[in-house]
């Protein structure tokens, strides 16, 4: 491997599929079901994309006594009928293929469980583009164990053998859990991020459209080999 061809690293909801209201009106139904009130759409997009146990905890206030039937019933309605509506965003086929032809690895950091995300994937037919898949416990709940964003990109790392990736996604948690790791994240615009949020995380760039994030990862690399020429170059 070399910095041009590190491995690339993806979020799922918000940056290779958009639900298409397939989270949000899981999310809507689970609430309604356990008898919490629900809330506008602005709120329930916002809970798209951090652990959904949180989300639900913080944003929407459930009761901890509550948060196990809540989970459950949003699983049984995503799997039954989200999924089904979600989309993989236009371009994201022909940018995977593109960056694997390029020699970049693929891999896949959600916060999404980790058995549902291969599902997902599975589902619309994105699976196979990727050499790790890695994801949240499948317990959800506060007696799972706790993995952020910043484990399960360390995870999908220790998958590749190696500490040098670029990270690509929608939200702060995709950039903050990227550079907790020592590595840069490109902020996609398309996804659930509202404004100025990726760009207050520290995203390292960018982009408008999924045509235009090989350029930003080569230039990303690029910039990093450059770097390295020069602190070698700099050694005793």
């Amino acid at each position: 491997m070399t910095l041009s061809t590190v491995p690339v690293i993806f979020d799922l909801d918000g940056t290779l599929v958009d639900p298409a209201g397939g989270i949000q009106d899981g999310i809507a139904a689970a609430l309604a079901a356990v008898g919490m009130p629900v809330p506008g759409p602005e709120v329930l997009q916002s809970m798209i994309g951090p652990k959904l146990s949180d989300a639900l905890l913080n944003t929407v206030g459930v009761p901890a006594d509550l948060l196990d039937e809540t989970i459950r019933l949003y699983r049984e309605y995503y799997r039954s009928t989200g999924i089904g509506q979600g989309r993989v965003y236009p371009g994201v086929r022909e940018l995977l293929t593109e960056l694997q032809a390029a020699g970049h690895t693929l891999a896949v950091a959600t916060q999404k469980p980790e058995g549902l995300a291969h599902v997902v994937l599975e589902h619309h037919g994105l699976a196979d583009f990727f050499t790790s898949i890695r994801g949240s416990s499948e317990d959800e709940t506060l007696a799972g164990v706790h993995l952020g964003k910043k484990e399960i990109i360390g995870q999908a790392l220790l998958d590749l053998g190696t500490a040098a990736a670029v990270m690509v996604g929608d939200r702060a948690q995709d950039v903050a859990g990227a550079l907790a790791n020592g590595i840069d994240c490109i902020g996609v615009r398309w996804g659930f991020a509202v404004d100025g949020e990726l760009e207050a995380a520290g995203a390292a760039a960018l982009v408008d459209q999924p045509a235009e994030v090989a350029a930003a990862v080569a230039t990303l690399t690029a910039f990093a080999a450059v770097t390295v020429q020069e602190e070698t170059n700099g050694a005793v």
